[in-house]
């Protein structure tokens, strides 16, 4: 038997929400806050599913109630962020930098 279990599904699921303008709004503030923060930009849909992920670790009552409906509670992965390209630098000669 191996010590290392069978990976979870990891195939992302695309899901498509509408929302009212204030919310919009208040996401894109978010997008904001996060660039002044953070020093870099990020869409307001890549910020999303980490908010949502933050969002039910943190509700209790979600916790508890999602325990009551599954006798195996699954566990909400942590989202994994894109790697970022590296970035390409010119170096004296006008080739790329290492």
């Amino acid at each position: 038997m191996l010590k290392l279990t069978q990976l979870p599904d990891r195939i992302p699921v695309k899901l498509t929400i509408t929302l009212n303008p204030d919310l919009k709004k208040a996401l894109d503030d978010y997008s904001a806050l996060y660039a002044q923060t953070y020093g870099t930009r990020e869409a307001v849909a890549e910020l999303v599913p980490f908010m949502l992920e933050c969002f039910l670790k943190a509700d209790a009552g979600f916790r508890k109630g999602r325990k009551e409906l599954e006798t195996e509670p699954i566990v909400i992965p942590l989202a994994a962020k894109k790697p970022r390209p590296a970035r390409r630098t010119e170096g004296t000669d006008g080739e790329s930098g290492t």
